[in-house]
């Protein structure tokens, strides 16, 4: 995400950090349509080649200008704005800017303390609480748990339908919203999305705990037998939908783009190393502890946690 923001110019900077979601989602896809006819280990195998690719394709690819210029390498970076923009493209208006804005980013920081401990300065407090934040919540609010456990939870939900087809409807649903997200997210603003997120993914989350919640306690006890099995399913399903709208939508995007936005260059390494490890470590925590707060507390109780959560990202936001 910190490599795009540095070579994207601003007029479409969200756009192509969604083009990164839109991709994400397309693997994820291809998981779920391939986890339904293969076991785990072929999947394995098979999805191994995606970070060879990746690996393939960086041979390709030049360092930023910013990145080089921050080093001293006048020449190369202006090879690589040239090779990002196009060969006919007049790239020394924008070279010249870089290099000012790189300039009184050093003699403001002249003197300061090494990186980490400036992370902890004032000018910074806030982009580190801001983006920190935000991966807290984007992990938390069930996303990862639904991506790691969709068909298992779909088999306590629903009576009749397919889970192997409620989890590649979900990933259909998330690519799309992702598209979606891309054409509206340098035009409506990230804070109204942001908003429009939070307030989506809580009502979701409340209604599918409390469909799991039916199920659980009062479903199994009652005697339905009028009732045609599979009738309801649509509720959870719809729920998930609902979720994975409002996650793609906002804060799955969001969250990552303002890493970038939000760090002076100086620092955007040191930024993004720390919020994305505090990402990483929030989403172990999250998929490695879902399973006994849902046998503390039942399906229903852990998706009404993360509702609160989510209530909780929109007041943060």
């Amino acid at each position: 995400m910190v490599y795009v923001t540095e070579i994207a110019v601003p007029e479409i900077r969200g756009c192509l950090s969604s083009v990164l979601k839109i991709l994400s989602q397309i693997g994820i896809l291809i998981s779920f349509s391939l986890g339904a006819y293969l076991n785990w280990h072929q999947l394995a195998l098979v999805v191994a080649a995606a970070p060879v690719l990746l690996f393939l394709a960086l041979l390709f690819i030049p360092e930023t200008p910013s990145s080089l210029l921050l080093r001293g390498k006048e020449e190369e970076a202006a090879d690589s704005l040239q090779w990002l923009r196009g060969p006919d493209a007049d790239i020394r208006q924008e070279l010249a800017t870089i290099r000012t804005n790189i300039l009184a980013s050093k003699h403001y920081n002249d003197g300061q303390t090494g990186k980490f401990k400036a992370l902890l300065s004032k000018r910074l407090t806030r982009p580190v609480l801001i983006t920190c934040g935000l991966m807290f919540f984007q992990r938390f609010t069930g996303a990862h748990v639904f991506n790691f456990y969709a068909v298992p939870m779909f088999k306590k939900t629903f009576r009749m339908m397919n889970p192997h087809g409620g989890a590649i409807a979900t990933s259909v649903v998330q690519l799309l919203a992702s598209c979606l997200s891309g054409m509206l997210i340098d035009h409506v603003g990230r804070l109204p999305l942001l908003m429009i997120s939070g307030v989506m993914m809580s009502i979701a989350l409340a209604g599918f705990g409390s469909y799991a919640y039916y199920e659980d306690v009062f479903r199994n006890s009652t005697d339905l037998t009028h009732v045609e099995p599979g009738s309801y399913d649509w509720i959870p399903l719809l729920c998930v939908l609902t979720f994975t709208i409002a996650f793609s939508l906002g804060i799955s995007p969001i969250s990552s783009l303002l890493i970038g936005e939000l760090f002076p260059l100086e620092y955007r390494s040191t930024g993004s190393a720390l919020a994305t490890s505090f990402s990483h470590l929030c989403g172990f925590v999250n998929v490695k502890t879902a399973a006994d707060f849902q046998d503390h507390i039942g399906l229903y109780g852990l998706f009404w946690l993360y509702a609160g959560i989510s209530v909780l990202c929109l007041l943060f936001v």
